[in-house]
């Protein structure tokens, strides 16, 4: 990668620092330079605007997100069973909230700016799109259908009890079952259509 390469990565990261730690309000390229810490300066020389900032986050975001995804996909283990399928999405549930938590609180004021930005809005497609094509695949390979608007309806549960479990007082996390991130991944998958389980039965159980 040049140096070029590699100072646009730098500054991506630390952009997506400043906008989960200080929201869209504060994410200005002298935070960003601080940040990254680099001259003055050298973030307006790459980017010169806001919507440049917000544009090249989602970008990065989207690029980072669906390379991961294909990787995944690419190397399936033989063996893989119904429960791995449910393992691995309650543990990127948990991620959200845990390790990834930047780049998810990143992510939500990115879909806040998508709403007036058309480019930002792109971008964001582009994520959602890849989780649903993870998903039919990863479906597939253990002999499971789910359709598309099933697969998106888990995409978008995820990203709702990422946000919640981000935004919402600790007590009431724990009090709405908001942390039990497995029996959550059971609920999601059976609204998706993805569980021979009567899904009344799954949501009853995790409802408590």
């Amino acid at each position: 990668m040049t140096q070029r390469g590699n100072r646009r990565e730098l500054l991506a990261d630390a952009a997506i620092e400043v906008l989960a730690r200080d929201g869209g309000r504060g994410l200005t390229h002298r935070a960003i330079d601080r940040e990254a810490r680099v001259p003055e300066g050298t973030t307006k020389n790459y980017y010169p605007t806001r919507n440049a900032l917000f544009e090249a986050i989602a970008h990065y975001l989207a690029e980072r997100h669906v390379a991961a995804l294909e990787a995944l996909c690419a190397h399936i283990p033989e063996g893989v069973c119904p429960d791995d399928i449910t393992a691995l999405y309650a543990a990127m549930l948990s991620r959200m909230s845990g390790n990834a938590r930047s780049q998810f609180l990143a992510l939500f004021e990115l879909h806040l700016e998508a709403v007036r930005n058309p480019e930002v809005r792109t971008a964001l497609g582009e994520i959602s799109r890849a989780s649903v094509d993870t998903a039919v695949q990863l479906h597939s390979a253990v002999g499971r259908r789910i359709g598309r608007r099933g697969a998106g309806l888990l995409d978008a549960g995820m990203l709702g009890v990422a946000l919640s479990t981000l935004s919402l007082p600790g007590e009431l996390v724990e009090d709405l079952g908001l942390d039990d991130a497995e029996g959550l991944t059971r609920a999601l998958l059976t609204l998706g259509g993805t569980r021979d389980e009567p899904a009344l039965e799954v949501l009853r159980d995790w409802a408590g």
